[in-house]
This record gives structure tokens, C-alpha cells and sequence, in this order.
């Protein structure tokens, strides 16, 4: 009942990059490209345009250049619309509407777990009773993932430690060009940016509820 629950959850499937007809490649084969940056061209009125970098080992599977969900793109979105077009972040997303907690996406740093590491933490039915029925234990969860202040990979790395919205604290610390968050979670491709907020993809999901992964119902959810 999660793939379908979570394919209702998804406004429209534009924001899914769609493989070529010589790759016939599924959502776990993401179609791979070679950088994962904006346009640094300098324009014609001699002015040098922002370059909306994302870093991180996952950066060169999502879109970029000219690709709807490039980095560029997002950088003028809220960022409950923003995570739509990160191809990985679906049951992120699902979680986001199911919750009602799009308005609370602004305003601070989203550290969004990947759809791998949701099933890496969560069996079938524990994401569907949270999702479907547990909503308010499901939004203290993603409020362990929203940061006080919109903030980049190296300001959280500076500071050390940050404040969720769950009122916790998380450690911070460098890992290569990216982060680590606690003693787990890392950011795969960090410093989306998104109006008034920034996004990092991460892969471990934060916060004390139990894994519940590995049981005989288990099944990718993506």
C-alpha cells in the first residue's frame, strides 16, 4: 500500500527525470551526469551570475545543467516545492503533505533523507501506519530534520552544533566536502538552495524511533 500511497502523494511525475530511449533505466538507475552546477558564464552585461553549487557523491546521479531540477531551478522555489524535483527524496516529500508541514519549510535548513534510507529504517508497514494514520509522530520526526536558519554545509560545520525545530541539538562535524550530522547521517549532495531555505540530501534518517527494516514485508518504496 506504500507505492501506491506515496504515487497519490506526488503532484505530477515532471519532476522525475525520465531516461533516455537507449537507457530504458527505472528510478533506481539514475541516468548519470557529469556536474552538478549552475551556469557560471559570465552574462552579456559583463555581470558574473551566481553559481548555485550542489557537492557530495550522489550530486552526479540528479539533474543538472538544463535538466528540470537543476539546482539553478530550485533556487526560486520554496523549499516543500523544491524537494519535489529531487528524484530521491520521494518519500521525504510524501511525508512533507502527508503531515502538513510545507509551511514550516521555510526559514530553515531541510536535512532530507534519501527514499534508500527510509527503507533502511522503516519496514512496509511501519511507513504506511506513519504516513496514513501516525501523522503526529511522523511531524516530530521531520521536525529532527528542519535546522534553525537557513545555513550551508560550512556554516553547520563551523558552528558545530545546530537547533531542530524538535528542539534537539545536532553535532556537526566535516566530512570531506560535506557533513556528518551525529555519529551517522551524511550528507550526499548538499546546498541545494531554495527561497529562504537550503536543502542537503542526507542518507540516514535522524531521531529516536525504532528501525523497524529487515522484516518479511519489507520492500523498496521507491
Amino acid at each position: 500500500m506504500t507505492d501506491v500511497f506515496l504515487d497519490t502523494m506526488r503532484p505530477t511525475p515532471r519532476r522525475v527525470r525520465r531516461a533516455g530511449p537507449a537507457t530504458g533505466l527505472a528510478l533506481a538507475t539514475l541516468l548519470a551526469v557529469t556536474g552538478c552546477t549552475g551556469d557560471n558564464a559570465t552574462g552579456d552585461d559583463g555581470i558574473t551570475p551566481v553559481a548555485f553549487t550542489v557537492t557530495g557523491p550522489l550530486c552526479a546521479e540528479l539533474p543538472a545543467g538544463a535538466e528540470p531540477g537543476n539546482p539553478e531551478s530550485l533556487a526560486g522555489m520554496p523549499a516543500d516545492q523544491a524537494v519535489q524535483w529531487i528524484p530521491v527524496l520521494t518519500t521525504f516529500d510524501a511525508a512533507v503533505r502527508a503531515t502538513g508541514m510545507a509551511g514550516e519549510l521555510t526559514g530553515v535548513t531541510v536535512l532530507a533523507p534519501t527514499d534508500d534510507a527510509f527503507a533502511e529504517k522503516f519496514s512496509r508497514t511501519n511507513l504506511d501506519e506513519l504516513l496514513l494514520h501516525d501523522t503526529d509522530e511522523l511531524r516530530e520526526l521531520l521536525r529532527e530534520h528542519l535546522v534553525t536558519g537557513p545555513m550551508s554545509v560550512s556554516e553547520m560545520v563551523a558552528a558545530g552544533t545546530v537547533r531542530t525545530l524538535a528542539e534537539g541539538e545536532l553535532t556537526v562535524t566535516a566530512q570531506g566536502s560535506g557533513a556528518r550530522f551525529g555519529t551517522e547521517a551524511e550528507t550526499l549532495c548538499a546546498d541545494y538552495q531554495a527561497t529562504n531555505a537550503r536543502i542537503h540530501v542526507i542518507d540516514h534518517v535522524l531521531g529516536s524511533l525504532p528501525t523497524t527494516a529487515g522484516g518479511e514485508d519489507d520492500h523498496p518504496y521507491h
